[in-house]
């Protein structure tokens, strides 16, 4: 009875004990059970096919239902989950999402856009088939490794035999458990170009197009790789100065997401902007609309620095080899899939030379059979062992020439042959036939040893059949940095309390400085002779006795600071210009020499190097023999922060009054032009425009025909594919151009000097009819010109090297000009020199006949290609 009682009460036996496993253990083993099912079978694309399981198991449902008609995508997930056993919701968000990609499946109805976010219709309303792409390269069951369904009813692929990089064709996206896997979608073209250079033995980049369009940076792509990024931007133009258009919106972004994030940029008064409109139909299109006095390309800037019309991307290419997840580069798996294909077609071609010959062996049987009246000798047979054996017999002497030995089976097909085909044989068609197989024979066998040669003639058929439409939608550019404090809106003011030291925007009953935004950095300098950066709030103490506040800009070597100070230990009155370029923000920063005593008299903060002229008042008592005279600060020169500067004055100051502004003592501003991006820098990027002075302009000609005068704000964006020419305006500056006029369908010669002032707004100086041309331009002082023409009906060409200068007198800018040749042009070309400031450009007519066509313009980008062949919307290949 003890020992009943001790067990009911939970004392075990020994043996008992060892079989009880602890929580942690049964944790540890279910959870790497469901981690492994989540990446094996929900998450992760396998390698050969690109597909998830949800994904394969319908597109063998849609193969399986396949009559050429349009099902009801309700019918298909239904179908599907005879695979599938995770539920229709599932099924039917992975069919949509495969449908939105626009290449395995034909849609009908309403399938959603990715570009605004609308969701598809029910699966009862909407519609589906296999496109032919998909036909031509998913499917082929004789290379098709089959299992068992989850139930065991019914057999699906393991993987399909997808003769194409379908993965990085489509790009996936998914979660797993403790890893994820991204993959960006890239071009179709783009890929089995790329494919066939791999062939070749050469090493193509491929680099991701999105659906939606935009502009992207792929300097840091990092090929797929986990640790990568790309940048996308939505394409912004100006509508006019009062109005932005956005027509491309980032990958992964909607047109609500993006005007919810200008809304909420607006609110928080990152950017200023009026009203937003919403006029997407075929084409994306919103309006901005800007506020009163906002600048355009600022707000341009704005809009990608504080909203989602750029977006960071990170990928991270995983997928299943061998039912393990691998992180790939996507150059790899290119080169995974191109294989993959290549091994396919060798071995659809190994089972069509197996059944070629097969087809001539049974041929070759049949003729034997009926042109030797073998069929005759089984008349008398009595049994069927003996039918068998007679026919052997009669094909014995023939069998030497099979590739394989003559079955039981072959002679079983033999007697199946019917009466009316044997009394209907034509000796010539069967050899007509044996000779087409004989012929294909040798063609399949020529395409299996020249297996690559025949994936390379696949692909290029793959190209023309279907790359029509497929060009790249997005644009690959080099994106500028965007400094979020050089772009946003002032949407706060600064106030301060100079005595008790108190500076932000919330003190509104205090001194007003300027407006700021609320991310600007805000600079301090205390009579004391202390100076301090910190951020601004909405109140922040930064000590007492304030002398100077302003917003700071780090790095901002114009901003000049002029101070007079007096040093504790000698009393000596000292004088100084300094910058303040780097700072740790709260920190106090000693302007003089740190002497106990020490104080600030007097400080001018200027934002272009200005230095001013004060007037120095001594004390009475003192005994300087001139008690007041001026002092110019441009005789100083300008140092770091910590410099002990120059002595002013021994004597003790009564009083520092500014008495005239100076100017300048800066240089001017060296500004580069970086083309590759369309900015204005001052980091050396790019061609060298000149130094600019505070008055000076930027002239800018574009490739329609406009000029336009701007100024040099690094701000500006100039869109690099329509400008031509970019320097620095002078007035005297002439300007040499050769345009097509479309009207009297003559080339006309002209220069001028600019004569507007108007800035930011162009000016076009060749004629409006609508075939016009510029076709070069030139703002070199006396450019010279190659000119070819073809005289008479000879059609012999004539060439000869021409100042413009001698060809035309300066006029003005809206001057038609002088026509260049009384003959048909049919090349012009810019004679480059040293000191030219533009490069050659070349014209010549593109089309022969008598009559003057239309002008084909093309600079020397446009005549190069790189070493893979690409052109324009196809493969472009950057060194990053």
């Amino acid at each position: 009875m003890e020992e009943n009682n001790n067990n009911e009460q939970g004392h075990f036996e020994e043996d008992e004990i060892h079989n009880v496993m602890p929580v942690s253990g049964m944790y540890e083993n279910w959870f790497l059970d469901y981690a492994s099912y989540v990446i094996l079978e929900r998450a992760v694309p396998a390698l050969e096919d690109g597909f998830k399981p949800v994904q394969r198991r319908i597109m063998h449902s849609l193969k399986e239902m396949d009559d050429g008609r349009f099902n009801k995508v309700a019918n298909v997930i239904g179908n599907t989950m005879q695979y599938h056993p995770h539920g229709d919701a599932s099924i039917g968000d992975a069919m949509v999402n495969l449908g939105q990609k626009d290449l395995l499946i034909e849609t009908q109805g309403n399938w959603g856009d990715i570009r605004t976010g609308d969701s598809a219709a029910a699966p009862r309303y909407i519609e589906a088939r296999l496109s032919k792409f998909a036909l031509d390269v998913v499917y082929n069951p004789q290379t098709t490794e089959w299992q068992l369904s989850y139930d065991g009813r019914k057999k699906e692929p393991v993987t399909l035999p997808v003769k194409f990089p379908l993965l990085l064709a489509q790009g996936v996206e998914g979660i797993a458990v403790g890893l994820s896997t991204k993959i960006l979608p890239h071009n179709f073209c783009e890929l089995v170009k790329a494919s066939i250079d791999l062939l070749k033995g050469k090493k193509p980049k491929i680099y991701p197009d999105f659906p939606t369009g935009g502009t992207a940076d792929f300097s840091e792509y990092n090929q797929g790789l986990r640790g990568g990024k790309v940048k996308v931007r939505a394409k912004i133009e100006e509508y006019d100065k009062k109005t932005l258009v956005i027509k491309d919106i980032p990958y992964a972004t909607t047109t609500t997401s993006l005007i919810d994030s200008i809304i909420k940029a607006n609110d928080k008064g990152k950017i200023k902007i009026k009203q937003v409109t919403d006029n997407t139909a075929k084409d994306v299109e919103i309006l901005v609309a800007l506020a009163p006095g906002q600048s355009p390309d600022i707000t341009i800037d704005a809009l990608y620095a504080f909203t989602d019309c750029e977006i960071s991307i990170s990928p991270n290419a995983c997928l299943i080899i061998d039912e393990k997840p691998h992180f790939m580069k996507v150059n790899d798996i290119l080169r995974l899939n191109t294989d993959q294909t290549v091994r396919l077609l060798k071995q659809e071609l190994e089972i069509k030379r197996a059944e070629l010959m097969e087809k001539i062996l049974f041929s070759s049987l049949e003729k034997i059979f009926i042109e030797n009246r073998i069929y005759r000798d089984i008349e008398e047979c009595e049994t069927w062992e003996a039918v068998l054996e007679t026919i052997d017999k009669g094909l014995e002497p023939y069998k030497p020439q099979f590739y394989r030995e003559i079955t039981q089976d072959d002679i079983i097909r033999l007697t199946e042959i019917k009466i009316k085909r044997i009394s209907r044989f034509d000796t010539f068609k069967a050899d007509e036939l044996m000779k087409k197989l004989e012929e294909d024979l040798k063609e399949t066998e020529y395409n299996l040893e020249h297996i690559t040669e025949f994936a390379i003639n696949y692909f290029e058929n793959l190209l023309e059949k279907y790359g029509k439409g497929k060009e790249r939608k997005t644009e690959i550019k080099s994106f500028d940095t965007i400094a979020a404090t050089f772009v946003a809106a002032n949407n706060q003011k600064l106030y301060v309390n100079r005595k008790d030291g108190f500076v932000g925007y919330g003190l509104k009953k205090d001194e007003f400085v300027s407006e700021c935004s609320d991310i600007d950095d805000i600079i301090v300098i205390r009579r004391d002779g202390k100076c301090m950066v910190s951020r601004i709030s909405e109140k922040v103490f930064m000590g007492k006795d304030i002398m100077h506040v302003g917003v700071w800009k780090k790095g901002d070597e114009r901003m000049v600071y002029n101070a007079v100070y007096v040093d504790g230990q000698s009393g000596r009155s000292m004088v100084k210009r300094f910058n303040v370029l780097a700072v740790t923000r709260d920190k106090e920063y000693e302007l003089t020499k740190g002497s106990k005593g020490s104080k600030l008299l007097y400080i001018s903060a200027n934002p272009n190097g200005e230095a001013e002229i004060i007037t120095v008042k001594l004390t009475s008592g003192s005994r300087a023999r001139i008690k007041t005279f001026d002092f110019d600060f441009s005789s100083l020169e300008i140092k770091g922060r910590g410099a002990g500067g120059n002595i002013l004055t021994k004597y003790p100051i009564r009083k520092i009054e500014f008495k005239s502004e100076g100017i300048s003592t800066l240089s001017g501003l060296d500004i580069w032009y970086d083309e590759a991006v369309g900015r204005l820098n001052k980091d050396e990027r790019g061609k060298h425009i000149g130094k600019f002075n505070a008055e000076d302009k930027i002239l800018v000609v574009y490739k329609d025909g406009q000029y336009e005068l701007t100024s040099f704000e690094l701000t500006n964006r100039y869109e690099t594919d329509k400008v031509l020419e970019i320097a620095k305006f002078e007035e005297d500056q002439i300007i040499s151009a050769i345009h097509y006029d479309g009207e009297s369908k003559n080339y006309f010669v002209k220069r001028f000097k600019i004569e507007t002032s108007t800035p930011d707004k162009k000016f076009k100086f060749i004629s409006e009819s609508k075939s016009s041309k510029l076709i070069l331009v030139s703002l070199h002082a006396d450019p010279e010109i190659e000119l070819e023409i073809i005289k008479g009906k000879s059609k012999e060409k004539e060439k000869s090297n021409l100042k413009i200068s001698e060809l035309i007198d300066v006029k003005g800018w809206r001057a038609i000009g002088n026509r260049l040749s009384a003959y048909r042009v049919h090349k012009v070309k810019l004679i480059e020199k040293e000191e030219d400031i533009n490069e050659a450009v070349e014209h010549e007519e593109e089309d022969t006949s008598e009559n003057i066509s239309e002008p084909k313009t093309e600079n020397k980008s446009d005549q190069k290609k790189d070493d893979s062949g690409y052109g324009v919307g196809e493969t472009i290949e950057l060194d990053f």
